[in-house]
C-alpha cells in the first residue's frame, strides 16, 4: 500500500504511518531506523538498494531526497504492507527544508532503537557534526566515488568518531578473509607487504594500512595500470603468500609456500550487498578506527598524497573502485 502526502508535517506523516500499521493489524518488528540522505538523481538506485537492505534487515526506512525548489515544503509517500520490508517513506524536501532536513526526520525515527545514517551520494565533511548524523548511532559513508577519492578518504579518517564507517573499507572484507585464512594455514612470520593497485585508489590504502595494524611492518603501495586492485603480496624468508585478481575477473589465485596455487571466488560486490554488510552490526567499528588512523600516519609519511587540500564542501561517492 503507498499513501501520497502533498505538503504535509512530519507530524502527519507519523500520523498516517501509525494508522497504516494499525490497519494492517500488525505489530511493528523493526529492529532499527535506516535515514538515507541522497537526491533525485541518484533515487531510483539508492531506494532499491534500501529496499533489498531492509529485505534482511526490517526496519523503518526513510529515504530523505534533497530537492532544488525555491518553495519550502515537503512531499512523502508512505508504503506498507505486502512486499514492503516494514515502513518505507521518501521524504521530499525543497526550499528551507533543505537546510534543516532533521526537523524533518526526527519526529519519524523509531523510538529506543539505533538509527543508521546512511550517505550513499554526497556526504558531509564531519558526519558525526551533521544534523542528520548526530541523530545516528552509526554513520556510513562512500569515499571510492569522490572526484578525488583518496582526500575524500583522508577527510574521513580526520573526522572520524565512534560509530562512522565507510563502504570503501566494507568493500575490502572479502580481500581480509583470504588474507586472514592464508595465514591461519602459513605461520611463517611476515617481514613485509606490498599492496598492488591503481593509482589514488583509496580500497589499495585502506588495505595497506590495514596490513600495517595487523602484521606490525612497513606495507609498500605499487601503482597498477588496471581499475582497483590487482594483488597483494605478503612476504617471508620462506617465499610469499599471494592474492591476486586481473581486472574483470570474478575469481583470485591464492599462491601458499608448499602449496600449489588455487582460484578462489572473489567477486565485485553491488551496493545491496555492501549496505546489507554494514547493517549487520550495530556497534563501532574498532578496527576501521584503528585502520583509519593508520591511513593518517600513512599520510604523514608521504605514502597517501591525495590532489589536493580538504575544504569545507561535500563530496560525490557511491562507485565501487576495489
Amino acid at each position: 500500500m503507498t499513501e501520497v502526502l502533498k505538503n504535509t508535517s512530519a507530524s502527519a506523516i507519523a500520523a498516517a504511518i501509525l494508522k497504516a500499521r494499525r490497519n494492517l493489524g500488525a505489530a511493528s518488528g523493526l529492529v532499527f531506523t535506516l535515514v538515507v540522505v541522497t537526491d533525485s538523481r541518484h533515487f531510483n538506485k539508492v531506494f532499491g538498494a534500501a529496499m533489498e537492505a531492509g529485505r534482511e534487515h526490517p526496519s523503518r526506512i526513510l529515504v530523505v531526497v534533497m530537492g532544488r525548489g525555491s518553495v519550502t515544503k515537503l512531499d512523502a509517500e508512505i508504503h506498507t504492507g505486502e512486499g514492503v520490508p516494514g515502513d518505507v517513506v521518501t521524504l521530499h524536501l525543497s526550499g528551507e527544508l533543505n537546510e534543516h532536513a532533521e526537523s524533518a526526520v526526527l519526529p519519524l525515527l523509531l523510538p529506543d532503537s539505533p538509527v543508521v545514517i546512511w550517505w550513499p551520494n554526497e556526504s558531509p565533511i564531519d558526519p558525526a557534526a551533521d544534523a542528520i548524523g548526530a541523530l545516528g548511532t552509526r554513520r556510513i559513508t562512500d569515499a571510492s566515488g569522490a572526484s578525488d577519492e583518496l582526500r575524500a578518504m583522508l577527510t574521513r579518517a580526520e573526522h572520524h568518531a565512534p560509530g562512522d564507517t565507510d563502504l570503501t573499507w566494507t568493500r575490502l572484507t572479502p580481500w581480509r578473509a583470504l588474507l586472514a585464512a592464508a595465514l591461519d594455514q602459513y605461520h611463517a612470520r611476515i617481514t613485509g607487504a606490498v599492496v598492488e593497485a591503481a593509482p589514488k585508489n583509496a580500497p589499495g590504502e585502506l588495505m595497506a594500512a590495514w596490513l600495517e595494524t595487523r602484521l606490525g611492518v612497513d606495507v609498500e603501495r605499487v601503482p597498477a595500470q588496471s581499475v582497483g586492485i590487482t594483488s597483494v603480496r605478503l612476504q617471508s624468508l620462506a617465499g610469499e603468500v599471494v592474492l591476486s585478481r586481473q581486472p574483470g575477473s570474478n575469481m583470485a589465485c591464492y599462491m601458499i609456500p608448499g602449496q600449489p596455487p588455487r582460484e578462489v571466488a572473489l567477486p565485485r560486490r553491488d551496493i545491496q550487498q555492501l549496505i546489507a554488510e554494514e547493517l549487520r552490526r550495530m556497534d563501532p567499528d574498532d578496527i576501521y578506527e584503528q585502520v583509519a588512523a593508520q591511513v593518517l600516519v600513512r599520510a604523514t609519511r608521504g605514502e597517501v598524497s591525495p590532489s589536493g587540500r580538504s575544504r569545507g564542501h561535500h563530496h560525490t561517492a557511491g562507485t565501487e573502485s576495489k
